[in-house]
């Protein structure tokens, strides 16, 4: 690191924000480094002193991401307060943050990383990123349940994209989203005049749950994590 490193690039790999959220950080004046609040384009050298909310961002960790079978009962949230935070229930090697959310009552593969890029990049809606899930609801269903809801429906002042729908049983269906409106499924199911009785989700973009036993987690094969980068890379650059 002779030559140093961006300082927003240096507050990602070390996993505190995006590089887009560090560079509004260092614009607030947010950022200290080496006693003085950083400006834009700061480099970060072997021997500084970086420092977030008075306390000093650690040398940058290797980055990692994981899967992560969640169960239902556990919340989405960083928060210490509340008993249900899935950081409450699992105890992860390294610092990580949860790339987009699943609601309580629902289950299956969420990832989480370090990287504040790579989390960002996947959770932009214009990227279009596939996310599978597994849905049961609380009556027998039919063609044109289908055909709404693989059409768009009305919710949340919009129309929610088109998307893929397969039906798995007489009351279960897959569905593929590239999109991620607050309980968008749920909403969907609602507005149809069905009730979600159970949600998995099963796939985010290239990566599984497969048979990830709920509550534990794992690490992405290399394999896993170059297709994944590979796909986030091609569309940003589409």
């Amino acid at each position: 690191m002779s030559e140093g490193i961006r300082l927003n690039k240096y507050l990602s790999e070390a996993g505190i924000c995006s590089r887009r959220q560090a560079d509004k950080l260092i614009e607030n004046g947010e950022i200290i480094i080496d006693g003085m609040p950083a400006d834009l384009g700061t480099r970060v050298f072997e021997d500084s002193k970086v420092f977030y909310k008075g306390k000093l961002v650690g040398e940058r960790k290797r980055t990692v991401i994981y899967a992560y079978n969640k169960p239902i009962g556990q919340v989405c949230t960083a928060k210490d307060a509340d008993k249900d935070s899935m950081f409450g229930k699992v105890e992860f090697p390294v610092k990580v943050n949860y790339v987009g959310r699943l609601d309580k009552d629902s289950s299956g593969l969420l990832l989480l990383t370090n990287d504040g890029d790579l989390s960002n990049s996947i959770q932009k809606a214009r990227n279009n990123h596939e996310k599978e899930y597994l849905v049961r609801v609380n009556r027998d269903i039919d063609e044109d349940f289908i055909e709404k809801m693989s059409n768009g429906v009305p919710i949340l002042d919009t129309v929610t994209k088109k998307c893929k729908v397969e039906k798995t049983g007489t009351r279960t269906f897959r569905i593929v989203l590239t999109q991620g409106l607050n309980r968008q499924i749920r909403r969907m199911c609602d507005y149809c005049g069905f009730r979600v009785v159970n949600l998995k989700r099963v796939r985010v973009m290239n990566i599984k749950l497969g048979d990830l036993r709920p509550g534990a987690f794992r690490e992405l094969t290399p394999n896993e994590e170059a297709k994944l980068r590979s796909m986030i890379s091609d569309g940003q650059n589409s």
